[in-house]
């Protein structure tokens, strides 16, 4: 029994993974039984998928030691652009519209990892003024304007499909493979770890550096399509804010900002967890004004456990190297 419990606090995904379970019977039993229906799971992922897209990427990004607060006006400027184009019959091809804002997702993200990989800008500082810049250009092109229902029309169709969900899935399936079973996923981890080591080591930072944020910005084009496409409508203060839920989402999922350590099933766990608190929330009856109290205190609560816990992992790794 010992034992069983030591596996259990020493492994962070499964920690998680209980407190979820807890937190949904409890969430489902004040709000009578109303939550744990399939077409209400099926809200959550839909309605949190730009969050769980996101966290994928800013889960690398993390990993590596930096951060990203730019990705909202990256998805902003992407969404924002593809709604023009349907807006005045440029293009409607729903395939098309999405390269397109993956194409200027990746652009953004690319001038990221430039100017912090080889300008060595601070990520926070970069990413903060490109925060300001890239949501900028989405209210510079809006001209004023918005894209309404009545045009994205055609392309709300992909939002109201089984579309979003097979997206979120073949993310999280890339990234597992990716961060778990090839060269660049163990450079990732590498220089989050110990940047100097993995210079030394032969591994191009700069390079891989540039690549993550890259990817950071794709995954962020592709939130502005989805987003577009599930909400119907395109404007530029499109998910203001939501940066900083894709931040909770990774470091309740157990991602260190300090770099180094996080997993992609840890980051689904966490997204999952704060999707599930933002839907419970007024379904059990809380009034607006608590609603961001309490998830202050939830979240803050998951994350010391996750303190916590990596400390009774790194005392049981020690334990270990000394037998």
């Amino acid at each position: 029994m010992k034992a069983f419990l030591r596996k259990i606090t020493g492994n962070h995904e499964v920690t998680l993974g209980i407190i979820l379970v807890v937190l949904f019977i409890v969430v489902d039993i004040l709000s009578g039984f109303k939550f744990h229906g399939l077409e209400n799971i099926g809200d959550i992922f839909k309605n949190n998928a730009l969050t769980l897209i996101m966290s994928l990427g800013m889960l690398c990004v993390l990993i590596t030691g930096g951060i990203d607060i730019s990705i909202t006006g990256t998805l902003a400027f992407a969404g924002m652009t593809i709604g023009l184009l349907q807006k005045y019959n440029i293009i409607h091809n729903t395939l098309l519209l999405f390269v397109i804002a993956v194409a200027i997702g990746g652009a953004c993200g690319l001038i990221n990892g430039l100017i912090i990989a080889k300008g060595k800008v601070s990520p926070i500082i970069c990413t903060l003024g490109a925060m300001y810049i890239y949501r900028g250009l989405a209210y510079v092109i809006s001209n004023n304007q918005w894209a309404s229902g009545e045009d994205v029309t055609s392309f709300s169709k992909f939002g109201n499909s089984a579309g979003p969900y097979i997206i979120l899935a073949l993310a999280f399936v890339i990234y597992f493979v990716v961060m778990k079973w090839t060269p660049f996923g163990r450079k990732v981890y590498a220089i989050g770890s110990n940047r100097e080591a993995a210079r030394i080591s032969g591994i191009n930072v700069d390079r891989v550096e540039i690549a993550v944020y890259t990817l950071m910005g794709v995954l962020a084009g592709l939130a502005g399509a989805l987003s577009v496409s599930i909400y119907g409508s395109a404007q530029p203060n499109m998910q203001t804010g939501k940066e900083m839920d894709v931040i909770a989402a990774c470091v309740i999922g157990g991602v260190a900002m300090s770099g180094g350590r996080g997993t992609v099933v840890g980051t689904l766990l966490g997204g999952i967890f704060y999707a599930v608190v933002y839907k419970a929330l007024p379904l059990v009856g809380l009034e607006a004004i608590w609603q961001n109290l309490i998830k202050g205190v939830i979240i803050l609560g998951v994350v010391i456990i996750n303190v916590l816990t990596q400390r009774a992992m790194n005392r049981q790794a020690l334990a270990r190297r000394e037998i």
